[in-house]
């Protein structure tokens, strides 16, 4: 990765709440409808040779209910029949039966080892479907969410190999020639990886295009892989098309012909062979012996070394000097002497001019050369440290500042992946241009706010949480901070069932579920209609933030989850849920 430039995310001070005071739980009913489900959902169980952590986070939990943000409460799923059923919203008291606005053309049951059934809304017109065996269909949809208009006709479809799920897609016109960007998501055996899971994840950036322009048929203008050790988190490709940005807790890396591979093994061969030190270096309390190892042919009237109060130059021959700089400390150099031992070695020998000092290296600035530490010199400094140290949790418990109890850090202080980086591929060199360390800034989720730009994604930074809206086309400002979810990252963490994490795009409020019947919503701090006191501070209270629990009456698991601004939906296997969240204006 060299070459990218290395980010950080700028968090916006005004939209962070140092005074939030947590959540009120409210008893206040929320309206839950439920519409039973003609045929269930095509739900796909894990294999026996799905095994990994990959394959769960992938396949496992994949989320079956999918939002059209290009339009306001329409979401859709893919039942055992294979057909492609909308519930388009407009009043919850009237709600229609979800209906069917296609059929998959394959048996789904004729496959072996098909994935789940996935879709992605590319735009307001049209829509990319795969089937779970490796065919991708290109829908062209017309305007949808009303069955007048909505009209699902395929305009492309071609087996791409082996099994995939849909991560992304996004529409754009380049060259005059309307184009289609997909990404497709794989986790694959992997012959080479010996001592590892046994399997990688490949993430292929397909680009669909008009033959040309007018031309109703497309086809596949290009065709790249990316190739990494864990599943993403966050994957999207850029609204023109030109780059993609990826959150992984392992990076990718784009996969190249035969020819570069081989190119680039070379030069990683040759980075990677480890030199031998120039010189090995000991010392004690009064002295510092230096040994060089000596070519064969040298001789004791080629050696010529110079000894100065705060410098050294060893040279041989005529060659350049093969040490010199200046010394870490002063010496006694009129005391300093060398010798060529036996094995044609070179020993120096510089005796200390302060006693007693330790030096951190020899010759300021040089790398070339190895310290030697002695048996006696590693008790030595393992005494020294003792003090800091100690063999029972708290030695002094009376003590003003106890040291930190590892048994009293909660959950949320624990994170299971740190090293999560978020990075951006430039789509014509393959390369990243620019990278971002997420540290301890735990991922949570992703939503789309703005359906023609980038899915945001949401990241704890300490106890809140923190939503980010990618802006490919604005290099100073590519990750912009838009809205923060006061105390969420502490909150969630505590949620050890959870299976999903969603938003409003108007970030009005927060939910999770868990794997089975409860639903916990977080409604941002609103203004009161009443007037609150804190007794403990004598102070007026002028908005409050509650915590609303849902318990669905239902025995099967959540198996889909997305939020709008006035609603939550939520999918199990025979049931959606629609639970009202906010009253529309």
């Amino acid at each position: 990765m060299a070459g990218a430039a290395h980010c950080s995310l700028q968090a916006k001070r005004l939209l962070l709440d140092p005074k939030f005071e947590g959540y009120k739980l409210s008893l206040e009913p929320l309206a839950c409808y439920q519409l039973g489900l003609d045929a269930a959902v095509a739900e796909v169980q894990l294999r026996d040779d799905q095994y990994t952590l990959d394959h769960m986070r992938a396949f496992g939990m994949y989320n079956y209910l999918h939002l059209d943000s290009w339009y306001q409460d329409n979401v859709y799923y893919v039942d055992q029949l294979g057909r492609i059923m909308n519930l388009s919203v407009t009043l919850d008291t009237a709600l229609q039966k979800p209906r069917e606005v296609f059929r998959l053309p394959t048996d789904l049951t004729a496959c072996d080892n098909r994935l789940c059934a996935s879709m992605h809304f590319a735009s307001s017109t049209w829509v990319t479907l795969s089937d779970g065996t490796g065919r991708l269909y290109l829908i062209k949809s017309g305007k949808r969410g009303s069955s007048a208009s909505e009209k699902w006709e395929i305009v492309f479809n071609e087996e791409l190999g082996s099994p995939f799920i849909i991560a992304h897609s996004v529409s754009f016109v380049k060259s005059d020639a309307h184009s289609l960007a997909v990404l497709l998501l794989r986790v694959e055996k992997d012959e080479l990886d010996t001592k590892g899971s046994g399997f990688h994840v490949t993430m292929e950036w397909a680009t669909i295009a008009e033959r040309k322009e007018g031309d109703q048929r497309y086809e596949i203008v290009k065709r790249r892989v990316l190739q990494g050790k864990s599943v993403p988190h966050y994957a999207a490709i850029e609204p023109s098309g030109d780059g993609l940005m990826i959150v992984s807790h392992k990076p990718f890396t784009f996969m190249q012909n035969e020819s570069d591979k081989l190119e680039e093994n070379d030069d990683a061969k040759v980075s990677n062979e480890k030199k031998d030190p120039l010189y090995y270096w000991q010392q004690t309390e009064d002295d510092v012996t230096i040994t060089v190892h000596l070519p064969q042919d040298i001789t004791k009237d080629d050696i010529k070394i110079h000894f100065s109060p705060d410098n050294i130059c060893v040279t041989l021959k005529d060659q350049p000097p093969l040490m010199e700089g200046k010394l870490c400390s002063s010496v006694d150099h009129e005391s300093c002497t060398w010798i060529i031992r036996e094995d044609k070695s070179l020993e120096i020998s510089l005796i200390k001019k302060n006693e007693r000092s330790r030096w951190p290296e020899l010759i300021i600035g040089d790398t070339r050369g190895e310290f030697i530490l002695d048996s006696s010199q590693c008790s030595e400094i393992a005494e020294s440290l003792m003090h800091l140290t100690s063999e029972v949790m708290n030695p002094n418990p009376e003590k003003e500042n106890p040291p930190c109890n590892a048994q009293e850090l909660e959950e949320c202080d624990a994170f299971l992946e740190d090293g999560a980086s978020l990075c951006r591929f430039d789509g014509d060199t393959l390369k990243v241009t620019h990278i971002i360390n997420l540290g301890s800034n735990q991922y949570l989720f992703s939503v789309v706010v703005n359906p023609r730009e980038m899915p945001c994604f949401c990241l704890r930074h300490d106890v809140d949480a923190l939503l980010w809206q990618p802006h490919s086309d604005q290099p100073e400002n590519m990750w912009e901070h838009i809205a923060t979810f006061n105390a969420l990252g502490y909150v969630q963490a505590s949620k050890q069932d959870k299976k999903f994490m969603a938003c409003a795009p108007d970030y009005s409020y927060a939910a999770l579920c868990e794997c089975l019947r409860r639903v916990f919503i977080y409604r941002q701090p609103t203004p009161l209609a009443t007037v609150l006191y804190n007794r403990k501070e004598g102070r007026q209270v002028g908005q409050v933030a509650k915590q609303l629990v849902a318990t669905l009456e239902a025995n099967d698991p959540i198996l889909g989850f997305q939020a709008t601004s006035e609603r939550l939906f939520v999918l199990t296997t025979k049931t959606l849920f629609l639970i009202k969240v906010n009253s529309g204006n």
